[in-house]
C-alpha cells in the first residue's frame, strides 16, 4: 500500500454559545482542518487538525512530495523526514504530523481489517470516561446560552451530569478576578459534593495568587490543579505550596520536557494531547515513561472533532492506567463531520470504536455544509475575545473582565 495524495478540507462547526478562556475565546465555532490521504489500494485514511483555512491546506500539501509513494506502515520513516531537526528548527510541523499519523494509523486498520487500539497491544478498557468540560459563555446570536454567574456554572453542570452522566467537573478560569472565580468552583463543589474537581485558568496567574488560590481550595475534592501559572519553575514553585497535584497540558509537551520534569518535578499529571504530542504513538511512548516514574496521566482537548476524538478513545483504550476522566470540549458542539453525527455519552464515558482503523467515516455531506460554513465566517483569533475590542491577555493577567 502505498500513499498517493493528501487533500485537506478546512470546517467550521458551531458551538452551542461562544466560549471564554483567559486567552480570548472560541467565537462560537471551532475550525478544523480535515485530511484525507488517499492510496493506490482505494483506501483512504482520515485525520484531523486544528484549522487555518488554506495555511494549513497549503502546509499539508506541501508534505505530499515527502510522502507520495510512501507506505503508511513506515511510522517511523514518517516521523523522521517530517520531524527531523532542520524541520523543528525553521517550522514547526508536529500538528501536520499527527494528523499524518492519524490517517495512517486508520489506513493500517483498514488494510488489516482490525480497530487502531488492536494495533498498540490491544484494548484494556471498551469505554472511555469524560468530564465536563465548564466555560464561562457569552450568550448566543439569540441571547440564551450565557454563563457568568455561579448559579448559571452550576446549571450548566447540573444540566451536562443530567445529559451525559459526567461525574467530574473542570472549570476553565482566567476570565474573572481569581476570588470571583474561586467563589463559582466552591458553588460547583457545594453542588457535586461527590464529583472530582479541576480548575485552569490557562496559566494567567501569578506564583503568589496561584498559591493563593490553591490552599484556599485544598479542603475541596479536586482531581487536579491544571497550569496555575506558568513555566516548569513557576509551577515547581506551587506544588512546593500547594497539596493538590499539578498538572499542565502547556509545560511538559514533549519528551525533553518530560525528561526535565522527571529529573526535577514540578507537574505530577502529564496531559496527554494526540495533536500537541505528535500523533498516538508519541503519547504511549509519553504515557510508558510517567509509568515508569509514577507520574499520572490524564489527556488534553484541543476541541476536536469526531475523527481526533477517536485518536483520544483509541488511545484511552490502550493506557494500563487513566486514572482521570478525559477532557474534551466535544458536548458544546452542535453537530460533527462524522457518519452519523456525534458520538454519543452514555454514563459520563464513550465506547471506543470497534470499526477497522480509527473506526470513524467522514460524512461529506455534512463536512461540504461545514466547509461552506468557514467560508462565510472564516477564521477566528484564539488569543482575542471579540466582544472586549482593544483587549489582551497579559502573563500574570491583571486585566479581569467585569463579572457583572
Amino acid at each position: 500500500m502505498r500513499i498517493t495524495d493528501i487533500r485537506a478540507t478546512t470546517v467550521a462547526v458551531p458551538l452551542e454559545a461562544p466560549l471564554r478562556h483567559a486567552n480570548g475565546g472560541h467565537w462560537g465555532r471551532f475550525v478544523r482542518t480535515i485530511v484525507e490521504v488517499d492510496t493506490d489500494e482505494g483506501l483512504v485514511g482520515l485525520g484531523e487538525l486544528r484549522g487555518a483555512g488554506a495555511v494549513t491546506e497549503d502546509a499539508l500539501k506541501a508534505l505530499t512530495a515527502y510522502l507520495v509513494g510512501h507506505d503508511p506502515f513506515d511510522l517511523e520513516a514518517m516521523r523522521f523526514k517530517l520531524l527531523n531537526p532542520t524541520a523543528a528548527l525553521y517550522g514547526n510541523r508536529t500538528s501536520l504530523h499527527s494528523a499524518l499519523e492519524f490517517a495512517c494509523i486508520d489506513l493500517m486498520g483498514k488494510y488489516l481489517d482490525v480497530p487502531a487500539s488492536q494495533l498498540f497491544g490491544g484494548r484494556v478498557r471498551d469505554r472511555v470516561a469524560f468530564g465536563s468540560y465548564l466555560f464561562f459563555r457569552y450568550s448566543d446570536e439569540a441571547g440564551r446560552g450565557e454563563v457568568r454567574t455561579p448559579e448559571q456554572l452550576v446549571d450548566q453542570a447540573a444540566e451536562l451530569k443530567r445529559q451525559h452522566g459526567f461525574s467530574s467537573h473542570k472549570l476553565k478560569g482566567g476570565v474573572f478576578h481569581p476570588d470571583y472565580e474561586r467563589s463559582c468552583y466552591e458553588a460547583l463543589a457545594e453542588a457535586f459534593p461527590d464529583d472530582g474537581l479541576r480548575y485552569d485558568p490557562n496559566a494567567v496567574l501569578s506564583v503568589e495568587e496561584s498559591i493563593r488560590f490553591g490552599r484556599a481550595i485544598e479542603h475541596l475534592r479536586n482531581d487536579y490543579f491544571e497550569d496555575p501559572t506558568w513555566g516548569m519553575n513557576g509551577m515547581r514553585r506551587v506544588r512546593e505550596n500547594v497539596r493538590i497535584p499539578m498538572a499542565t497540558n502547556t509545560v511538559v509537551v514533549n519528551f525533553e520536557q518530560l525528561a526535565a520534569n522527571v529529573l526535577d518535578p514540578a507537574v505530577d499529571v502529564i496531559l496527554l494531547d494526540t495533536t500537541f504530542w505528535g500523533g498516538i504513538r508519541p503519547c504511549i511512548k509519553a504515557a510508558g515513561v510517567c509509568e515508569t516514574f509514577q507520574l499520572s496521566v490524564a489527556m488534553h482537548s484541543s476541541g476536536e472533532l469526531g475523527i481526533q476524538l477517536a485518536t483520544m478513545l483509541h488511545l484511552g483504550a490502550v493506557l494500563p492506567a487513566l486514572p482521570f476522566a478525559v477532557d474534551t470540549h466535544y458536548h458544546h458542539l452542535l453537530d460533527d463531520v462524522v457518519v452519523g453525527g456525534k458520538l454519543r455519552y452514555e454514563d459520563g464515558s464513550i465506547a471506543v470504536p470497534t470499526g477497522p482503523g480509527l473506526g470513524v467515516e467522514l460524512d461529506r455531506d455534512r463536512m461540504e455544509k461545514y466547509a461552506d460554513y468557514f467560508r462565510e465566517v472564516g477564521n477566528y483569533t484564539y488569543d482575542r475575545d471579540p466582544r472586549r475590542p482593544g483587549w489582551f491577555p497579559l502573563v500574570p493577567n491583571e486585566r479581569w473582565a467585569d463579572p457583572s
